[in-house]
């Protein structure tokens, strides 16, 4: 069942060349990023940095998507709210689109990309997390996102399992 072993009429079993890791590999490539997505946390362009510290602190996460017209932006990091609250900005006057990560330069996954993928994103790209996409006409509406946590969420998941 593993695939491991194969058997023929009147040849008996023999070794297909598979291992076990390349059994579990086949069955991380086979999982979406749809299945295991999570909720993103998305701010329009025009919230106040302190807005969102406070918003990013409440809901526990280590980015924020950044919105115009419903569709993705930017996104902005601990590390940017970090290095501009020493800078000794006003956070309550400057909007969040000041200092956020552009569109371009932002590292996305759609919903038919494999987790497996979505994790090569991360490690290559050093990054915590990525926004889960749905393109509509050139703009990106934001779905989900997939994190570090969330992939090593499935790879216990998986190993429970087996």
């Amino acid at each position: 069942m593993s695939g491991i072993l194969d058997a023929r009429p009147k040849v008996g079993y023999f070794y297909t060349g598979k291992t076990s890791l390349s059994y579990i590999s086949e069955k991380i490539k086979n999982i979406k990023v749809s299945d295991v997505k999570s909720v993103p946390i998305v701010v329009d362009e025009s919230t106040s940095l302190y807005d969102a510290i406070v918003l990013m602190f409440l809901e526990d996460v280590g980015s924020i998507y950044v919105t115009s017209k419903g569709f993705l932006s930017g996104v902005v990091s601990r590390k940017d709210f970090l290095r501009n609250a020493m800078g000794g900005m006003d956070l309550n006057k400057v909007p969040i689109g000041m200092i956020m990560t552009r569109m371009p330069n932002i590292v996305y996954v759609d919903l038919e990309d494999s987790v497996l993928n979505a994790a090569v994103k991360l490690i290559d790209h050093e990054i915590d997390s990525l926004p889960v996409v749905e393109e509509d006409e050139k703009n990106y509406k934001v779905v989900g996102r997939i994190t570090k946590t969330t992939i090593t969420r499935l790879f216990v998941e998986l190993g429970k399992n087996d």
